[in-house]
């Protein structure tokens, strides 16, 4: 089974993207499935089961949802094997422009749209630079010249990585796209032991474990201060 795992800020077209891609693949006759994960509420499962696709759902609720699925992955992988998938696509809730929930020699593919803005590509942090594959979305939208500094932008601060337009509402670009996801000489049995390819952000603060009362007397663990200038600090 190949598996490979999408990420990208929220709204960008992740869930469309993966649909246009899954229906050229299976026009292709390959099985794809996929796990969605998200924090509170998310209804792409359905769209998923519209399609004929199996899906399953995690919600990460109080939790990080990135260390939600660092946590839950090795099973979602035994899942796909078991149900006979020749792919397994991982799509992250993309909430947090810092994490990266990339796996090390698996196929991470980062979704970012045009309309995000010219100086997003420096913010997304791991997310977009350690990504295999940038796939910019809302192309129709923008004008040429706009698209093609954008993807400057991202080719910047990713120049090791594909990047390529796909039209999630028409499927341009998807067709290309699966084939480069989808690779039959990679076999993924089982995730366990493989690495993440950047550390999660930094946590176990007393805010993690559920204080909700403001001040330094409340604060312990791992906390950072920043620097004001002021009484001394």
């Amino acid at each position: 089974m190949n598996l490979t795992i999408f990420s990208g800020p929220p709204s960008s077209g992740k869930t469309s993207v993966i649909l246009k891609t899954i229906a050229s693949l299976q026009s292709r006759d390959i099985r794809v499935g996929v796990v969605k994960f998200d924090c509170l509420y998310t209804d792409d499962d359905v769209a998923y089961e519209k399609a004929g696709v199996p899906v399953k759902k995690g919600l990460s609720g109080a939790l990080c949802p990135d260390h939600f699925f660092a946590s839950n992955i090795e099973e979602i992988v035994r899942w796909g094997n078991h149900a006979g998938l020749d792919l397994l696509i991982s799509e992250s809730a993309g909430l947090c422009n810092r994490c990266s929930p990339y796996i090390k020699d698996i196929k991470g593919v980062c979704v970012i749209d045009n309309l995000s803005g010219i100086n997003t590509p420096k913010k997304i942090g791991p997310m977009l630079k350690s990504a295999d594959l940038v796939v910019i979305t809302k192309g129709d939208i923008v004008s040429q010249a706009e698209r093609e500094v954008f993807a400057s932008r991202v080719s910047s601060v990713n120049p090791k990585a594909v990047t390529m337009h796909v039209n999630g509402l028409t499927g341009q670009g998807a067709y290309e796209l699966g084939t480069l996801i989808y690779d039959k000489s990679q076999r993924v049995d089982s995730v366990q032991g493989m690495q993440l390819r950047f550390p999660m952000p930094a946590a176990l603060c007393s805010y993690c474990l559920g204080e909700t009362r403001i001040g330094e007397a409340f604060q312990m663990g791992n906390v950072k201060k920043m620097d004001l200038g002021v009484d001394g600090k």
